[in-house]
């Protein structure tokens, strides 16, 4: 089978490089695994930002028709990416500062940074400033679960806490306790 690209059932398209069955396997030349993880990591932050994926867990490299099926496996050349081989990827990420390990003490997820705390700080003020909610206290969970989708429905409150406190140093919101866990308010910046 030639290298092609392959468009998903989800709309996203795999590049040639997911046709090549060594593109699964771990490399023992380490210039050509480095290129390998590169290409990985590129796939797996594109991916999850086509499908609003924020968490990885080695796991999901055995999980058939799981959310991270379609580019951790490939039936047509009948390969899959091993869960040790997945921790790596995953390990490369933390150290690019593109993942970090959620919860901390961990090494088995990641929460990933296809948008890195510093954009999701923009996207949040850009939003509460088009919304409105400029020196409005909001709820963590207000703003995560929107009435109307919004580009941060359905970030985890990790994200979303390190989003705020970007912010806080600027002096564009402030973290308040609330009764029913934490709360935000933004100001102009």
């Amino acid at each position: 089978m030639a290298l092609s690209t392959h468009t998903t059932p989800s709309g996203f398209l795999l590049p040639s490089i997911h046709s090549a069955p060594p593109f699964f396997t771990e490399q023992p030349n380490q210039t050509t695994q480095a290129h390998l993880t590169e290409q990985w990591i590129r796939l797996i932050l594109t991916y999850a930002r086509h499908k609003h994926l924020f968490v990885m867990r080695v796991e999901d490299a055995e999980v058939p028709g799981g959310d991270w099926d379609e580019i951790l496996r490939n039936e047509r050349i009948n390969r899959r990416i091993s869960p040790s081989y997945l921790s790596s990827l995953m390990a490369a990420m933390v150290a690019e500062n593109l993942a970090v390990y959620e919860p901390s003490k961990q090494t088995r997820a990641v929460l990933l940074y296809w948008r890195l705390p510093e954009e999701w700080a923009d996207v949040l003020h850009s939003w509460a400033t088009a919304t409105g909610q400029l020196n409005t206290i909001l709820t963590f969970y207000e703003i995560s679960d929107p009435p109307i989708p919004s580009p941060l429905s359905d970030i985890p409150i990790p994200l979303l806490r390190r989003a705020i406190t970007i912010l806080s140093r600027s002096n564009r919101a402030q973290i308040i306790g609330v009764a029913d866990g934490e709360g935000v308010r933004f100001f102009i910046g």
